[in-house]
């Protein structure tokens, strides 16, 4: 059984095993822009042994309320993007600039202080806007409208190497932040900000991963479905 899990994808595990997402979040694992990699490449990457956390996805407990989506119509999944991330994101981040301001402009002089924040979630905060938007006035209703590949392929793609350059945002946010992780005498404020970026980064990854690893590969499915015809067809031939 272990076997099988560490042979599968992040994203696959993600969506169909209830709670995997929070022990990737535990090693570290980049299920939503990662979600093609295999739990054993992945792991491997990290340097942790696959069988160490197939083990912990095994001892899972059911989370019964946990909602399966790859089998939800796409504008019941747009519905719960729009109304739980989108919107989610849009009050964020202002209060996180606010919080990380004050930490930089009180503590800036503490090697631990992680000076430059403020500015790098502005830009996060814009170029998560821009993203939303196009979602929202472009793909979205596309999507809504039944559309799949191959109309819906060119901003699908937009979206996915979109989605690419917020993983790497979220990667400089580690690195500034230690990973997240306040000092040991930090103050109210500066641990209150720690655990809103902590939110913000579980929300946007799962954010990510229901879109890429649901919402894209099923519209995308005809795609998959006529490169395996195509394969067939060439194997057939003489």
């Amino acid at each position: 059984m272990s076997t099988d899990l560490i042979d599968q994808t992040l994203g696959n595990l993600a969506c169909s095993l209830p709670g995997a997402t929070r022990v990737f979040r535990h090693y570290r694992l980049d299920f939503c822009c990662g979600g093609d990699l295999s739990l054993g490449e992945a792991a491997r990457r990290i340097g942790v042994e696959p069988q160490i956390i197939a083990e912990a996805l095994l001892a899972l407990e059911p989370e019964e309320a946990q909602r399966d989506w790859r089998n939800m119509p796409a504008g019941e999944l747009i519905d719960y993007l729009l109304a739980r991330f989108h919107e989610r994101h849009r009050d964020q981040f202002p209060e996180l600039i606010r919080l990380a301001s004050r930490v930089e402009q009180v503590h800036g002089s503490r090697p631990e202080c992680p000076n430059g924040l403020a500015q790098h979630l502005w830009h996060m905060q814009q170029e998560l806007e821009s993203h939303m938007l196009k979602e929202e006035q472009v793909l979205f209703p596309m999507l809504q409208r039944g559309m799949r590949f191959p109309q819906a392929q060119g901003p699908i793609s937009v979206m996915r190497y979109e989605h690419q350059e917020h993983g790497n945002a979220l990667e400089r946010l580690a690195a500034l932040t230690n990973d997240i992780t306040p000092p040991a005498n930090a103050c109210n404020t500066w641990r209150a900000l720690y655990r809103g970026l902590e939110e913000m980064r579980s929300d946007l990854m799962q954010h990510i991963h229901l879109e890429n690893n649901v919402l894209f590969r099923n519209a995308e499915a005809p795609l998959a479905a006529s490169a395996d015809d195509a394969q067939s067809i060439e194997v057939r031939q003489p």
